[in-house]
């Protein structure tokens, strides 16, 4: 009898720690540092020297609030523009689409399909003209 007591009232206690953070949104997610280009790939394919240089070393911070700052990086596109500009985000249809007002990618639009985000890595995806429209997963990292 003290063994089946001991097993109904000492197991449970022994299943998952209440103490444990709850897990991140996706805004906390996104909100954690800067973003920087990684890889660009379509169709299994690496397109990534299909995206200019003065585009893949721009930095991408997102505030919770719905803001965020864009760095041109090292190499701009225009040597005119600005080394920082502001932009703004949102998430749209449940979280699963990413606007943002900047563009990211050329020949692309300000919408983007999140396929995945974590601590280390935000995986996006559009249709971008490229000579012809391709479906592009962009993966950015801190």
């Amino acid at each position: 009898m003290i063994s089946l007591f001991a097993l109904t009232v000492i197991l449970p206690a022994c299943g998952k720690d209440d103490d444990d953070p709850p897990a991140k949104t996706k805004t906390e997610l996104l909100a954690t540092g800067s973003w920087k280009f990684s890889t660009a790939t379509s169709m299994g394919t690496d397109v990534s020297s299909q995206i200019p240089a003065c585009i893949r070393d721009n930095t991408y911070t997102f505030a919770a609030a719905g803001t965020g700052t864009l760095n041109e990086g090292a190499t701009k596109c225009n040597g005119a523009d600005p080394q920082t500009s502001n932009f703004t985000w949102n998430f749209a249809t449940n979280e699963t689409i990413l606007h943002i007002s900047a563009m990211l990618l050329p020949g692309g639009s300000n919408d983007f399909t999140l396929v995945s985000i974590s601590e280390t890595s935000l995986v996006i995806s559009q249709v971008v003209n490229l000579g012809i429209p391709l479906t592009v997963v962009v993966t950015l990292i801190h």
